[in-house]
């Protein structure tokens, strides 16, 4: 079930055309976020002035990455299994030339650099440059150095996303 679902994702996020699997349902399909209050973001996060400075730097995220994602919180660490799973086939999160990071925005087959932008409430996303939160953005929900969670700001990409588990692939032999 969750690899059905990994496999999906990595073919969007990445457009391997060669991964055709088709999203298989997981138990309940509950749609709630990892937090119990399914409102936009507060209004201080809502932007428009100048970008702050995230609290986790580019350099902390790049690298090979496992990925996964649930919708159910309850099936977070059965994903983060599945996600660690995915290193045969890592995702890798590259270092662009202007201090960003380089990844997928959601539905599009190209990778593009993207910045850490940090917000006045404390939380941090991953996006283009712009507002803090932007459409495009996704909120960075946790990150302990091995485990990256991230939620997309669109609501129909964290619908059909779910809740992103990136799990740090062991460095290669």
């Amino acid at each position: 079930m969750i690899r059905s679902l990994n496999a999906r994702l990595v073919a969007r996020l990445a457009a391997v055309p060669a991964l055709t699997i088709s999203l298989a349902a997981c138990g309940s399909f509950n749609l709630p976020s990892l937090s119990s209050n399914p409102e936009p973001p507060p209004q201080a996060d809502l932007g428009g002035g100048p970008e702050m400075p995230a609290t986790i730097r580019a350099d902390e995220i790049v690298g090979r990455w496992g990925l996964a994602s649930f919708q159910n919180p309850a099936d977070r660490a059965r994903t983060e299994a599945a996600a660690r799973g995915q290193c045969k086939q890592p995702y890798v999160i590259g270092a662009g030339q202007s201090g960003g990071v380089v990844m997928h925005l959601a539905d599009q087959a190209t990778p593009q650099e993207l910045r850490l932008k940090g917000s006045p409430s404390g939380k941090n996303y991953i996006g283009p440059a712009g507002p803090t939160p932007g459409e495009q953005d996704r909120e960075i929900v946790s990150f302990d150095g091995r485990v990256l969670i991230t939620r997309f700001i669109d609501k129909d990409a964290a619908v059909r996303y779910g809740n992103m588990v990136y799990v740090r692939c062991a460095p290669r032999a």
